[in-house]
C-alpha cells in the first residue's frame, strides 16, 4: 500500500455544505390581507385595479390643474377679468380701444391682420330730382354722357334739342348741356298750353307732369288741366316722355328718278337720271377698316348708321354698283356726303368726307373709289358714318354686310 502522506501531516475531514441562506419575509407580505384575499376569491381583484387606476389619473389631473398657476403665470388680460368678475354686478368700464395704431405684444407690433374699426358709415347717394349741367369735353360721347349719368342717350338729346338738334354728331367740346333727373323729355311751357294736350303728345298722363317734384308745381294751384295755372316759359321735365326725333339724316326715297327729296340736305343734291349702274343685291365693306370707332346703329338715340374707324384720307369705296344722287355739302352735320341709288331698291350713304371722287349722275361699279375718311361736318375725330336705306327705311347695316 503507498503512503500518499509520507509525513503523517494530519487529514482534515471533509467540509460539510455550508447552509443555504434564508429569506424570511415578514409575517404581513407573506400572506394578502384577509379582505383581499376574499375579492381575489370572489372574481373582483382585476375590477377593484382597474377602478384605482382611474382614480389615481383623476388624482394627476387635479393636481396639475392646482399647481398650473405656479408655473405659468397668469396675464394681464386674464388677471383684469378675474377682477372684473369679483368686483360684482357693477365693473369698473374698459377704456375704449385705440384705433389709431394696431395693438402691441411687449411693445412690438401685433403680428397678424388689423381691420380699423370704421367710425363713419357711407349714406347712399339719394335719386336726384333736379336737372344738372354739364359741360362736354374732349372724347365725350353721347353714350358716355348717358352711362356716365345713369340715364338713355335719347334723354340726353331729348333735353337738349336747341343744341344737338336730336342729332348725336352735333356733340362737340365745350357744350353745356341739360342733364334730367330721370329719363324722359324736356319741355318749355308755351301760353295755350292744356296739360292734357301736352302729356297725351308726350305719351303720359297730366299727373306725372303736376306730381313730379322736379318740376315744383302745386297740384292746388295748378286750376282747370285745359288751361293751367302755369306761367310760360317754364320748363317741365316729363319722366318717362318720349317724343319722335326731329329728322337730321338723309330722307328715305332718294333715288336716281327722283333725287330732288334731298335738296333738304344741302348742295349736294342732283338733277334726275335715267339708267345708270344696277347693283347686285349684296353688299362690300365700304373701307379697309371693319370696326367702329365712334356711334353703332342706335335708332333709340337717332343714329341710324355705323362710324366705321379709319384715319383721314383712307379710301371709301361703294359697297354696290349705282349711280350718284348726292355728291357734295350737307348743311346738317355730315359735311361732304355721297348717297348711291342701285337701281334696286337699295340705297347707301357716306359722310364725314374729307374728299370726293365722284360726281351727280355717274355710274360706279363695286369697290370703286367713291372718296376719303375725313372729319368733316360734326364729327369728333376722323370716320366713315355708313347708311344703308330703302324707300321706308334704315335697316342695321351690320345685318347686310359681311362678317367682319
Amino acid at each position: 500500500m503507498i503512503n500518499d502522506n509520507p509525513e503523517n501531516l494530519p487529514v482534515p475531514s471533509p467540509a460539510e455544505p455550508a447552509p443555504a441562506e434564508e429569506h424570511i419575509l415578514p409575517p404581513e407580505a407573506a400572506t394578502p390581507p384577509h379582505w383581499i384575499e376574499t375579492l381575489l376569491r370572489i372574481g373582483l381583484g382585476e375590477e377593484i385595479l382597474r377602478i384605482g387606476t382611474h382614480l389615481m389619473v383623476i388624482v394627476a389631473v387635479v393636481m396639475v390643474i392646482i399647481l398650473s398657476p405656479s408655473f405659468f403665470p397668469a396675464s394681464s388680460e386674464t388677471l383684469a377679468a378675474q377682477s372684473a368678475l369679483a368686483a360684482g354686478p357693477n365693473p369698473t368700464p374698459t377704456p375704449p380701444a385705440s384705433v389709431t395704431s394696431p395693438p402691441s405684444v411687449n411693445g412690438l407690433a401685433y403680428p397678424g391682420i388689423f381691420r380699423r374699426a370704421m367710425l363713419h358709415t357711407i349714406i347712399p347717394t339719394r335719386p336726384r330730382t333736379d336737372i344738372v349741367k354739364y359741360t362736354v369735353v374732349q372724347g365725350d360721347t353721347l353714350f358716355g354722357i348717358a352711362e356716365k349719368f345713369g340715364i338713355k342717350p335719347q334723354t340726353v338729346l331729348w333735353g337738349n334739342y336747341n343744341i344737338l338738334l336730336d342729332n348725336p354728331h352735333s356733340l362737340q367740346p365745350g357744350q353745356e348741356l341739360i342733364i334730367l333727373p330721370v329719363d324722359g323729355t324736356y319741355y318749355e311751357w308755351h301760353a295755350g298750353d292744356g296739360l292734357n294736350g301736352v302729356a297725351k303728345y308726350f305719351g303720359v298722363t297730366p299727373e306725372v307732369i303736376v306730381n313730379y317734384p322736379g318740376n315744383h308745381l302745386n297740384p292746388d294751384e295748378i286750376g282747370d288741366y285745359a288751361a293751367p295755372n302755369i306761367k310760360p316759359g317754364t320748363k317741365l321735365i316729363i319722366p318717362g316722355g318720349k317724343r319722335d326725333f326731329v329728322s337730321w339724316s338723309a330722307p328715305l326715297g332718294v333715288t336716281r328718278d327722283n333725287p330732288a327729296s334731298a335738296r333738304v340736305l344741302g348742295p349736294g343734291a342732283c338733277d334726275p337720271v335715267s339708267g345708270g349702274a344696277v347693283g347686285y343685291g349684296n353688299f362690300i365693306w365700304p373701307a379697309a377698316n371693319h370696326y367702329l370707332s365712334g356711334f353703332d346703329y342706335s335708332p333709340e338715340s337717332n343714329h341710324w348708321g355705323i362710324d366705321i374707324a379709319g384715319h383721314e384720307g383712307m379710301g371709301v369705296f361703294a359697297v354696290d354698283a349705282g349711280v350718284v344722287v348726292y355728291a357734295g355739302w350737307n348743311e346738317y352735320g355730315y359735311g361732304n356726303m355721297i348717297i348711291l341709288d342701285h337701281g334696286n331698291g337699295w340705297q347707301s350713304l357716306y359722310a364725314h368726307l374729307s374728299a370726293i371722287y365722284v360726281g351727280c349722275g355717274q355710274s360706279v361699279g363695286q369697290g370703286d373709289a367713291i372718296g376719303a375718311i375725313g372729319n368733316t361736318g360734326r364729327s369728333s375725330g376722323a370716320h366713315l358714318h355708313f347708311e344703308l336705306m330703302t324707300s321706308s327705311y334704315k335697316p342695321n347695316p351690320w345685318d347686310f354686310l359681311p362678317p367682319p
